[in-house]
């Protein structure tokens, strides 16, 4: 007998309330991204395009000025790489975890933006159904919410004339929305609390161009050191 959390319907009906923050989110900073793009003089396909290949926020933002600045390879390269280093640190956290996925572990790790790891980190199926089949489906939901925002701001942007400056600002709400996501649910908080110490100490000491970095190397040391005291008042 097959039971509704084994049904591809039952897994996205409960992988999609976790990813609702995700959601809104990624459908106005994909928008933001569109119509930036857009004002670059980039139409809507290619939005499509960056959004389904390179899937990385910031990445994307950076990318937008490095088209429009020229062809230089080695430079964008050396940027992109800065900007998304902490994707590293990521992987490193869930390299057993993806072991289990088969062929899908390469899509699990191209898809694994900020937003998609917190989800991994916090979200938990319920019981009985398959774990692989719910983080899969959550970042495939997350994937799509962004493809539909990048394409959605091309379009707008290409339609309309709007002034893009600021309009990145969307990026660093959407972290808020995601803290305080994890915040209301108390056995986040530790976790939670971590790395908003961690994220306060190295902004101070190492500066807004660094800090990303040094922050998830702080917090790789820290949750493994402290693993298992902090599962243990995870469970409290």
């Amino acid at each position: 007998m097959i039971t509704d959390g084994h049904t591809k319907k039952g897994v996205v009906r409960a992988a999609f309330p976790h990813t609702i923050p995700v959601l809104t989110g990624y459908i106005f900073m994909g928008m933001a991204f569109g119509i930036l793009l857009a004002s670059k003089g980039y139409g809507p396909i290619w939005a499509f395009v960056m959004g389904l290949t390179i899937y990385a926020g910031s990445g994307q933002f950076v990318a937008v000025g490095l088209m429009a600045s020229g062809f230089d390879p080695i430079n964008a390269f050396l940027v992109t790489l800065m900007v998304n280093a902490r994707h590293v640190f990521y992987g490193i956290s869930l390299l057993e975890r993806f072991k289990r996925y088969g062929k899908a572990k390469y899509y699990m790790i191209f898809a694994l933006t900020d937003e998609t790891f917190a989800l991994h980190l916090s979200a938990k199926p319920p019981e009985g159904m398959d774990e692989e089949k719910f983080y899969l489906t959550i970042s495939v939901m997350d994937h799509l919410y962004w493809i539909i925002g990048c394409v959605l701001g091309g379009l707008i942007g290409s339609a309309l004339p709007i002034n893009s400056v600021g309009i990145d600002f969307v990026m660093t709400a959407l972290f808020v929305v995601i803290f305080l996501d994890q915040w209301k649910q108390k056995q986040n908080r530790v976790p939670a609390l971590i790395g908003l110490g961690a994220s306060i100490i190295c902004r101070l000491i190492f500066g807004p161009d660094f800090f990303i970095l040094a922050c998830m190397a702080v917090l790789v040391v820290v949750f493994s050191l402290f693993k298992k005291p902090i599962e243990r008042e995870v469970r409290r």
